[in-house]
């Protein structure tokens, strides 16, 4: 992987979007498989405008650190992470790497340089949650391969 890990600066918000969006396209179209036409848009409506509200949202928390993977032409990655100081857990919050750069290791280096800076600053445990539909297999691959272990959860839907 050649890509350089710095801190994300507000002028990557739109490139930071612009590749989550790319990115998050399989996952979504893989939740509305599994979740049905009905329940996916009462939950996200839009999914496009949703996800960017959140990604602008996560980058903009207080608490939240926000790196960016920057490639030869700009930003292909991100993470997010943040620390529960009271319970010693940080969470990797958030992760998208621009699909022309996937499976090149980025998601890794993310990954690892988040957990890193969780450990760095005190925390004891890192966890990061994702959904186990096919969508969500790439991701469940990186943070397998970044050492954490998965624990299955099932949440339940029903419209209303």
């Amino acid at each position: 992987m050649s890509a350089l890990i710095r801190e994300y600066r507000p002028e990557d918000d739109q490139a930071v979007v612009e590749l989550s969006l790319r990115a998050w396209a399989p996952v979504f179209a893989s939740i509305e498989r599994a979740l049905g036409r009905d329940i996916f848009d009462r939950l996200y409506g839009d999914w496009r405008k949703h996800q960017e509200q959140s990604v602008r949202d996560s980058v903009t928390s207080d608490g939240m650190r926000v790196w960016v993977a920057e490639g030869e032409r700009g930003v292909i990655g991100f993470a997010a992470a943040k620390p529960d100081c009271k319970r010693r857990i940080g969470e990797v919050w958030m992760l998208a790497v621009d699909p022309d750069h996937q499976r090149a290791g980025v998601g890794a280096v993310l990954t690892e340089f988040a957990t890193d800076w969780l450990r760095d600053a005190g925390m004891t445990v890192a966890m990061v949650e994702t959904g186990g539909d096919p969508g969500h297999g790439p991701a469940r691959r990186v943070y397998e391969k970044a050492g954490y272990t998965g624990f299955p959860v099932v949440r339940y839907f029903k419209a209303l």
